[in-house]
């Protein structure tokens, strides 16, 4: 394969002849249109790098902050993310992208206290994929990363599913290559899509599931909340994070946590239901003291 990418760089820089191609050119993949690889619905992320003061950056040093609320996102969050030298503030939406900077604006007065006195440095917005492609690999091109759109739900992350899905893509057509002296259509899809499939698929109908059922209203949120103050939520989360796939199961602990959600659904959407019939109350005295004035 080396031999036909050298041979093909002699020829015209316009045209470049190869034996495959992995299209790892982000969401907006002009790979992925080329051949025909269908689309897919995208949220927005939109953030603020700011510049704290030393002393408002010692905030940070071991915390990162997420925020939920329909003032940040009507089916997401807002954070805030320390980095190096400063902090990152944003939040993403699906469903009102055109509201980005009023919601925006509002992670920015929830954490107005804790980054006052910062100076923005940089503004940043980007599509984020919101399921796989309809098709990854098409012939002898296959896509990764965004251009395959593998960001999680739910958290949105999708640096290390880039990485990994670039070297499972990578590998398995250089083994095929190596063993058959080609690269075929079926080939990726045995040593690149089925691996991929079976190693992450269930992380990523999970976080699909907890993304509609907790970002979904304020009752969710709110259980979202309560849950993650369960030690046991923290210990499932940082276990299924730190290996990018799903913690072994814990029968008794699973059971547990699956009645505390049920539990915690059903008391935050009555409180939910009660905060908005004391605010419709509240919204009629208002409009009866206007008329009478």
């Amino acid at each position: 394969m080396a031999a036909a990418v050298a041979a093909a760089a002699c020829h015209s820089p316009a045209r470049l002849v190869v034996d495959a191609v992995i299209g790892a050119d982000g969401a907006n993949s002009r790979v992925a249109r080329e051949v025909g690889a269908g689309d897919y619905s995208t949220a927005i992320a939109f953030q603020e790098r700011i510049r704290l003061p030393d002393e408002a950056m010692a905030y940070y040093d071991d915390l990162a902050e997420m925020y939920v609320g329909g003032d940040v996102s009507p089916d997401f969050y807002g954070w805030v993310f320390p980095k190096c030298d400063h902090v990152a503030v944003g939040t993403g939406t699906v469903a009102a992208k055109p509201e980005i900077k009023r919601l925006q604006s509002g992670i920015r007065a929830r954490a107005a206290g804790k980054v006052a006195g910062g100076r923005v440095v940089r503004v940043e917005a980007h599509p984020i994929p919101e399921h796989p492609r309809p098709r990854r690999v098409v012939g002898r091109v296959a896509l990764v990363g965004d251009a395959a759109g593998y960001v999680t739900r739910c958290s949105g992350e999708g640096i290390y599913f880039a990485a990994r899905s670039g070297r499972l893509c990578g590998r398995a057509m250089a083994d095929e290559w190596r063993l058959t002296g080609a690269v075929t259509e079926a080939g990726i899809r045995a040593g690149y899509l089925r691996r991929w499939d079976d190693e992450f698929r269930p992380t990523f109908r999970f976080l699909d599931l907890l993304q509609r059922v907790f970002y979904g209203g304020n009752a969710g949120r709110e259980a979202l909340v309560e849950m993650c103050a369960d030690e046991h939520v923290q210990r499932r989360t940082f276990d299924s994070y730190l290996h990018k796939r799903m913690a072994p199961a814990e029968p008794w602990g699973d059971l547990r946590l699956l009645w505390r959600t049920a539990a915690a659904m059903v008391r935050c959407g009555v409180l939910g239901r009660e905060v908005e019939r004391l605010r419709r109350l509240e919204q009629q005295a208002a409009d009866q003291v206007l008329l009478r004035h």
